[in-house]
C-alpha cells in the first residue's frame, strides 16, 4: 500500500515541500530510505522502528521503501522521522481516518515514541503558510515559536500515539493560541536610530548585537591626517 505525507525541508533559511512517499509490500523484510537522505536521515530507520514498536502499534516485517520527493535535492536533519513514521503507520492500516490533504508534519523521534525539539521551525512555518498549508504537527516544546505564525493550525504533539489517535479521531489537541509578536514586544521609545545621521555599519552592529544578546564595545579614535579629521570604530561582539 502507497501512502504520501507531506512535510517541509529548509536549504539554508528557505523551506520546500517534501513528499514523503510510502510503499510496503510482501517480499523479503527492508526497510529503504531513498530521495538523497543524508546520515541523520538514513539513521532515522532505526529511530522509526524502535518508537513504533514501544508505542502501542506493532512494526510490521514488509519490505519498505520511502522516497523523500522531489529525489534532486539533498534532504538533512531528523525532522523526518515523524513523517515517516506516520505514512508507515497509514501504509500499514494503523492510521486509518486521517485528512492530510494541507497537513505537514515534523519531528525528531526519541525510541521511546516522544518527539523530540527541531531546529528551524519559524522558517518552516512561513513557508507553509505561502504554501497554503492549513496545519502543522510538530514537537509540542517547538509550538511557542511557531505561534506567531497568523492563520496556520499549530497543532502541538508529545509523543507517536499522540499523533496516532488524533489523526483517528479519538483524541482531541487543542491548537497553540496565535502569539501576537509585535504588540506584545513593541516599546515607543522617544530617541531611536532616526536620530543619527550616517554612521549605517554602527547602526548595524548595534541592532545585531541587541537582536542576539551580544556584547558591544564601541571604540572611537580620532587622528588628522592631510587636514581632514578621520575616525575609526572597532566593534567587539561576543
Amino acid at each position: 500500500m502507497l501512502s504520501i505525507v507531506k512535510s517541509i525541508a529548509l536549504h539554508g533559511l528557505q523551506g520546500y515541500l517534501v513528499n514523503i512517499q510510502v510503499d510496503i509490500s510482501a517480499g523479503m523484510p527492508a526497510f529503504e530510505i531513498v530521495g538523497l537522505p543524508d546520515t541523520s536521515i538514513r539513521e532515522a530507520k532505526e529511530r522509526v522502528k524502535t518508537a513504533i514498536r514501544n508505542s502501542t502499534s506493532e512494526f510490521l516485517s514488509r519490505k519498505i521503501v520511502v522516497n523523500l520527493a522531489p529525489a534532486s535535492t539533498k534532504k538533512e536533519g531528523s525532522i523526518f522521522d515523524l513523517p515517516i513514521a506516520v505514512g508507515i503507520l497509514i501504509a500499514n492500516g494503523f492510521i486509518y481516518n486521517a485528512d492530510l490533504t494541507d497537513t505537514i508534519l515534523i519531528g525528531e523521534l526519541s525510541l521511546d515514541g516522544s518527539i523530540c525539539s527541531i531546529k528551524g521551525v519559524l522558517p518552516i512555518c512561513i513557508e507553509a503558510k505561502r504554501l497554503g498549508i492549513k496545519r502543522i504537527l510538530l514537537p509540542r516544546s517547538n509550538a511557542k515559536e511557531a505561534s506567531i505564525i497568523q492563520d496556520l493550525e499549530i497543532i502541538p504533539i508529545s509523543n507517536l500515539n499522540e499523533v496516532i489517535d488524533y489523526l483517528n479521531g479519538n483524541f482531541a489537541i487543542s491548537p497553540e493560541p496565535t502569539t501576537n509578536f509585535i504588540s506584545e514586544n513593541h516599546a515607543t521609545y522617544e530617541f531611536d536610530f532616526s536620530e543619527v545621521k550616517g554612521q549605517e555599519n554602527v547602526k548595524r552592529a548595534l541592532e545585531i548585537s541587541a537582536a542576539g544578546g551580544h556584547n558591544c564595545l564601541l571604540i572611537r579614535q580620532s587622528w588628522l591626517w592631510e587636514n581632514y579629521a578621520c575616525t575609526q570604530i572597532a566593534f567587539y561582539l561576543a
